[in-house]
């Protein structure tokens, strides 16, 4: 009994010794200021500000191997707390506390459209079911690759890519707030994403629907079956005036329908996007009257509603001014009676973009006036070919008039 108790206290003993610190020992085995001995691990003490100004000893574990690795990196601690950059020292929160506490408040209060939060919480969803058990400095690029190798099974690689954006969003604010010194995710690589060409449509093609939405096709949601009377759309000229202002203004499909006529400067020539700042970028730009904008935006100031501020106010408003909130179920009936089931609204956007650059207006300019921030950057990119053929096919035309025969003599000394 004597014995069994005499053992145990002496594996008591060997434990708290193992488990006690012990400081680091130069060459000449004098301690080493701030530096200790953990279960074969290096340690150091050191002097942290907390929030409410006092200050207290943290233990701050280190990933030296040796004595002078030890100290190097003690060195690297002093002047990062001199330097107000010091690493968080202690147990960081797991991914999906620090999600849910400190990054969801700033995404709902971040002024991002309603649509693009649904999206970013749907993929933030995803993160946490794989993430959420593991504390945000312990989220290694293997956890993040391993998600998106699963994704990427059943998902397009833009959805990947989006998935990513996400995470990082959320990863960088834990950066920020001292949780975590470089980003898991940075050497993480982004899917290739097959780039479809978009066909270029007329503005023969862009009328042809505006022409249809007149015609007498249409019985309820859907064309007109053989024993139906059919009707023209309810709001036939409406949706021909937004799909020419589309065509002639490269507006975007949302910022056009937020256009007041206060938006539009008859005097200067100008067109103002985006006025109260909800446009893509969150900036307001002016488009220049083109022919073809000035006589479409003058012809609908002569129809326009006259209890109504928007250049598309909403037939359903009653008392209240609200502008349309879609054109979408129309845009399907109208390309369906004009036979172009694939024409989208950001075709006519496509259609201005190319158009202007065939006809020889500077990229700087076309940027400006669509709200691209790259000063032509994409556009070049994008729609620069349309250029080379529009000049080779300019060239093709080009006539020298009847060959001269002094031309083809060979020339005298």
């Amino acid at each position: 009994m004597k014995r069994n108790a005499a053992e145990n206290k002496t594996a008591s003993q060997s434990n708290s010794r193992r488990h006690r610190y012990t400081k680091v020992l130069d060459n000449r085995k004098h301690p080493i200021r701030g530096l200790w001995h953990r279960n074969g691990n290096f340690i150091a003490r050191i002097a942290v500000e907390e929030e409410n100004g006092s200050k207290n000893m943290r233990w701050v574990p280190l990933a030296a191997k040796s004595a002078a690795e030890a100290q190097e990196e003690f060195r690297k601690l002093l002047v990062e707390r001199s330097e107000n950059r010091l690493r968080h020292i202690g147990l960081s929160p797991m991914f999906g506390e620090f999600y849910e506490q400190a990054y969801l408040p700033m995404l709902n209060a971040s002024g991002k459209k309603p649509d693009t939060i649904i999206t970013e919480k749907a993929h933030y969803k995803r993160w946490q079911e794989a993430l959420g058990h593991l504390r945000v400095d312990k989220i290694r690029p293997s956890h993040i690759q391993d998600v998106l190798n699963k994704l990427r099974a059943v998902r397009s690689p833009r959805t990947c890519n989006l998935a990513l954006v996400c995470l990082r969003h959320v990863l960088k604010a834990a950066k920020r707030d001292g949780y975590l010194k470089t980003l898991p995710s940075e050497d993480i690589a982004w899917q290739r994403t097959e780039i479809k060409a978009r066909r270029l449509h007329t503005l023969t093609e862009i009328e042809s629907i505006c022409t249809a939405a007149f015609k007498p096709l249409y019985d309820g949601g859907h064309l007109a079956e053989s024993g139906e009377t059919g009707q023209p759309l309810k709001n036939a000229q409406q949706l021909a005036d937004y799909l020419r202002f589309l065509a002639y203004s490269g507006a975007r499909e949302q910022e056009a329908l937020r256009v007041r006529w206060a938006d539009v400067d008859f005097e200067r020539c100008l067109l103002t996007i985006g006025a109260d700042g909800d446009t893509k970028n969150r900036e307001a730009r002016r488009v220049d009257f083109n022919p073809a904008l000035e006589a479409h935006l003058s012809e609908m100031f002569k129809r326009r509603a006259p209890d109504s501020q928007w250049l598309f106010p909403s037939p359903q408003r009653g008392e209240r001014d609200e502008h349309s909130r879609t054109f979408r179920e129309s845009l399907r009936l109208a390309r369906k009676g004009a036979g172009l089931d694939k024409f989208g609204f950001h075709d006519c956007r496509h259609h201005f973009i190319s158009y202007a650059v065939m006809s020889g207006i500077d990229y700087m300019t076309i940027a400006r006036w669509v709200g691209h921030k790259d000063g032509g950057v994409l556009i070049g990119k994008v729609y620069g070919h349309l250029s080379n053929e529009h000049a080779q096919a300019q060239a093709a035309r080009l006539n020298f008039g009847p060959a001269l025969a002094v031309l083809s003599q060979p020339a005298t000394g």
